[in-house]
């Protein structure tokens, strides 16, 4: 008996968003179906790969990530060498050094950071906050605000900081709204209705709703993102159409896996070797969860998702 393979068609679709501006844009989301189910509808735009750079330069990188950017001594080196990596979309800037538990870096170092990373490059620009809500709050306003006319991406606005941050990112300097919740279909969903409130359209409205490395209870990630793609598609919920940005590699290379060293633990191989398998998948199991870009570090794992997501699509 022949198998006659039946389409799913869904009447609904994810929010096309584009990063960046000139030649040099990528397009987020627009499918309607699951991901990589191109038996039931061609893809319209596939998954995206970032590079993630560090407003601390290459300080704790690991070994294989400082020997792709040697010689890079500034940050503009830095993020040249970033956005020519194989497989590479786009360049995301985290500004840990923010942070006032760490290095706590006032604003204005941060932002002339973000103004030499965003002159040495042409690609679409993805910028991350330090983690800390009032820090947060403080900066990415003036982020959006320097960054005006690049449609750049600002991450980090949660609920203790949407008003600061929507309203300058989204409304006031006609950048992208990042909003980012802890790995929970209603979280995720009252950061959005909240945001548009503020007067954001919802097409400039991205989701980074958590993620865990593989292992670490990333059964709930699977289940938050495959809930929030079921919603948006089969429910037609425009409160969950935004397409999902997810940061891995902030999550990857701290485990134990990717951070012990050969000397504690030998029995495991090569620390570098570690880091990347944890990398990667990991960002393989969030795009096939429902995630539309990832963010990642060492150019291997770039490469390799990069690979599979044309392999897929």
């Amino acid at each position: 008996m022949p198998f006659n393979q039946k389409p799913h068609k869904f009447n609904a679709k994810i929010n096309t968003v584009t990063i960046g501006s000139g030649d040099k844009t990528v397009a987020i989301g627009g499918n309607s179906t699951f991901p990589f189910y191109t038996f039931d509808a061609p893809t319209e735009n596939t998954a995206k790969v970032g590079v993630e750079i560090s407003d601390m330069g290459l300080e704790g990188a690991s070994e294989g990530i400082k020997a792709y950017y040697e010689g890079a001594s500034t940050m503009a080196e830095i993020a040249k060498k970033a956005a020519a990596m194989e497989g590479a979309d786009f360049v995301a800037l985290v500004l840990e050094g923010g942070d006032p538990n760490g290095e706590n870096k006032s604003v204005e170092e941060l932002i002339a950071v973000v103004k030499e990373v965003a002159d040495a490059i042409d690609c679409p620009l993805v910028v991350e906050g330090c983690k800390n809500v009032e820090k947060d709050a403080e900066l990415l306003p003036k982020v959006a605000e320097v960054l005006q006319g690049r449609n750049v991406l600002i991450l980090s606005e949660k609920e203790e900081n949407y008003k600061a941050i929507g309203a300058a990112a989204g409304l006031a300097y006609n950048q992208i709204v990042g909003a980012e919740s802890a790995v929970d279909i209603n979280l995720a969903k009252q950061l959005n209705v909240i945001t548009t409130q503020l007067g954001v359209n919802a097409q400039k409205i991205v989701m980074n709703v958590g993620s865990a490395c593989a292992g670490y209870g990333y059964e709930y990630v699977v289940s938050t993102m495959d809930r929030i793609k079921g919603a948006a598609l089969s429910q037609n919920d425009n409160m969950l159409q935004m397409p999902i940005i997810t940061p891995v590699a902030s999550e990857t290379w701290g485990v134990k896996e990717a951070s012990a060293s050969e000397a504690d633990m030998p029995e495991w191989g090569p620390q570098d070797e570690r880091g990347i398998d944890m990398e990667i998948m990991t960002a393989a199991a969030d795009l096939a969860a429902g995630s539309d870009a990832v963010i990642l570090r060492h150019p291997q794992s770039v490469a390799t998702i990069s690979k599979m997501i044309k392999a897929l699509a």
